[in-house]
């Protein structure tokens, strides 16, 4: 039962990971491609590697998909946000129908 439990996971972060990678080719400006990414790889890889937990069980191989999980749980959504603040700083422009530009806005 529970490598059922692990395999709807995984189908659900391979599902994640295939909506930001068309987010990649489809979206229109630097910043909602960063935006796609880090979706993919928070809520895809997350749960893919969550699912090889409850496959694996308490194992070597469990244990690191745990630790990885945790790494980009903590280390995504900061580097898109890095990214993203130094794509503005570098005066990359939004797409030309964005409504809003909270960055320039505060004045950074």
């Amino acid at each position: 039962m529970i490598n059922i439990v692990g395999l709807v996971f995984i189908s659900i972060g391979l599902f994640f990971d295939f909506i930001g990678c068309l987010g990649l080719v489809r979206l229109p400006d630097v910043y909602s491609r960063l935006q796609a990414s880090t979706k993919c790889v928070t809520l895809g890889t997350c749960s893919i590697l969550f699912g090889v937990f409850l496959i694996q069980g308490f194992t070597a191989g469990g244990i690191k998909a745990l630790l990885c999980m945790g790494f980009l749980l903590l280390t995504a959504p900061v580097a898109g946000h890095a990214l993203a603040r130094a794509a503005h700083k570098a005066g990359v422009k939004l797409w030309e129908k964005s409504v809003v530009d909270k960055y320039a806005e505060d004045g950074n």
